[in-house]
């Protein structure tokens, strides 16, 4: 799930980008999730990981600018699309490492150009992703969101942070492939993410959502060897 965000104190505005986002993942058959916010203030409250902020830079109050040095400054780590009617701005947008810039009024031809190359560049950032498709629908998962994957009569069920739980027809040698040196393969039916692991004791592995996960007998050895390598080598 993609989330996205819209800020922009004028409602028709929002609007139209929140239509334009809709229709464009729709039609990639991508699921996304928009939110709408009117001034900074109320964007700097929301709590939640956005991949793709919509960010007026004319706005009553805290503009669009401030709001984006205080949320860079707060680590946001998502695709930054200025709005503006002022192209002498974009020079600005810059130094908050913005992405792009829309000028209004928009155009679909031009959102579309931007979201394209924006598609490109989540599939190839520094932040490793698990595309996933079920039927004609496509998801894109942060690998680092992913605290554990089981699997299930040919179904693979790979629960996030955010408590949510994305399931897909695949065989866990597949997604084992596909995810890099952060996930054990602890159980025949089980790959966890170490970034989540709590504890481990008496053949169960403890995740940080509560969860137990199994470990089995033959893979208990390596599991502590692993354990150690984990923390020198993504915790260091």
């Amino acid at each position: 799930m993609i989330t996205i965000a819209v800020c922009d104190d004028e409602n028709y505005i929002a609007d139209q980008v929140k239509k334009l986002a809709s229709d464009f993942f729709r039609e990639k058959n991508m699921e996304a999730s928009i939110v709408c916010f009117s001034n900074g203030k109320e964007l700097l409250k929301y709590d939640r990981k956005i991949d793709i902020l919509f960010l007026d830079i004319q706005m009553e109050g805290m503009d669009g600018m401030e709001a984006a040095w205080k949320l860079r400054s707060q680590n946001f780590k998502g695709f930054l699309i200025f709005i503006t009617i002022l192209k002498e701005m974009v020079f600005q947008s810059f130094e908050v490492q913005a992405y792009d810039y829309l000028v209004k009024p928009l155009e679909k031809e031009q959102f579309a150009r931007t979201m394209e190359r924006l598609l490109v560049s989540m599939k190839s950032d520094g932040e490793e992703k698990l595309f996933v498709q079920k039927g004609y629908e496509r998801s894109l998962i942060s690998f680092a969101d992913i605290v554990f994957a089981e699997i299930m009569d040919k179904k693979v069920y790979l629960h996030l942070a955010s408590s949510e739980v994305v399931d897909f027809y695949d065989r866990i040698e597949n997604l084992e492939a596909r995810l890099d040196g952060r996930f054990f393969r602890c159980h025949r039916s089980y790959l966890i993410n170490m970034k989540y692991l709590k504890s481990y004791k008496n053949g169960a592995a403890y995740m940080e959502n509560g969860e137990e996960i199994p470990v089995s007998r033959l893979r208990s050895k390596e599991f502590a060897e692993v354990v150690l390598q984990y923390m020198k080598d993504w915790r260091s």
